[in-house]
């Protein structure tokens, strides 16, 4: 295989207890045409002059520090400095599989322009791996096998965030990182989604995911959940509403009710639908909830479905399956 230069994008804060492990796991490689341009979010903790002792020994490693304020700030900065003409994303807290770099940039050199490479995750932990994130894993690696990672991207983020490689100028068309949106990971899925960029099936474990308490993504408001129903709500009126059929709201729930507000303030018309009787007949925010048997007198709808129960979600879709309803054109599942 050709090797290309593979720029790898690292934002860091306060990771000293990962750090050394997770640029121990780069520098062993199986594939070597690579740089790290790694950027130093204010840490307070030694991390900083950890790095700093790699990158004297290693001309590969860019050590910087970042010029703005956050890991978009960072990000940002990396790509800026990068020289690469495969940009990959990875955390500081995280390790490489020794075949990552090569899977990846061999796939994307056999598939050309155009495509995403991915490959599957596994969650760890001293603590051990709760059901949610293993869950998570579960559900992605599913996906990220047959490469229709997009088929279900309203639900959470597609594209596992520290183990995808993509064509820099790909990336520059994207405008990935700008403007500056949070979720990222998920905001740069979307705009994948939106470039209509494929994904390339993967079968192999690439990446250990590090979960503890302190871990960006659990503890920063920016990975609230109230920070992921806008930017699935805007995305999905961007790329996937289609005016032309009759919008539903199916679950009236906290997520249901704050789609709800914004399409009311969007001035969006929408019906509301859901399975509980105590709610079917309310009145909630000027709409009366209906039945789900009432998504059969409509004849072209689409429903925005935000019922979280695993259970209860596999009825709805077996139900709306029968109607010979398809995803995205007819129905998309929020959570």
């Amino acid at each position: 295989m050709q090797n290309n230069l593979v720029s790898i994008l690292i934002p860091f804060k306060n990771t000293e207890a990962f750090i050394s492990d997770c640029l121990k796991s780069i520098l062993t490689q199986t594939y070597k045409d690579w740089e790290l341009i790694i950027v130093d979010d204010a840490s307070t903790d030694n991390s900083y002059k950890i790095v700093e002792k790699f990158a004297k020994n290693d001309n590969r490693i860019k050590l910087l520090k970042n010029t703005g304020n956050g890991i978009i700030d960072a990000l940002n900065l990396g790509l800026k400095h990068s020289k690469g003409e495969f940009i990959t994303r990875m955390d500081s807290d995280d390790l490489m599989r020794p075949n990552k770099l090569e899977i990846l940039a061999n796939n994307l050199i056999k598939t050309g322009k155009g495509h995403i490479a991915i490959g599957l995750v596994n969650y760890f932990s001293e603590a051990g791996i709760k059901s949610g994130y293993k869950n998570y894993e579960i559900w992605l690696n599913a996906l990220t096998k047959t490469g229709y990672n997009y088929s279900e991207i309203y639900k959470e983020c597609v594209i596992p965030s520290p183990c995808w490689m993509i064509h820099k100028e790909d990336l520059i068309a994207c405008d990935a990182f700008n403007p500056e949106r949070y979720p990222e990971d998920y905001d740069l899925a979307f705009r994948f989604y939106k470039n209509n960029l494929k994904c390339i099936p993967c079968k192999d474990i690439l990446h250990d995911w590090r979960d503890y308490n302190t871990r960006t993504s659990r503890t920063h408001v920016h990975y609230a959940v109230n920070h992921f129903i806008p930017l699935k709500l805007d995305y999905f009126l961007e790329l996937d509403y289609n005016s032309e059929k009759t919008l539903l709201i199916w679950g009236a729930g906290t997520k249901g009710k704050t789609i709800a507000k914004i399409l009311i303030e969007k001035n969006i018309p929408f019906e509301w639908i859901c399975d509980n009787p105590k709610k079917i007949g309310r009145d909630i925010y000027g709409i009366i909830l209906k039945p789900f048997n009432h998504l059969e007198k409509i004849k072209n709808s689409q429903s925005i479905i935000t019922v979280a129960n695993k259970n209860s979600q596999q009825e709805i879709k077996n139900y709306i399956q029968n109607l010979n309803m398809k995803p995205i054109e007819g129905y998309i599942f929020f959570c």
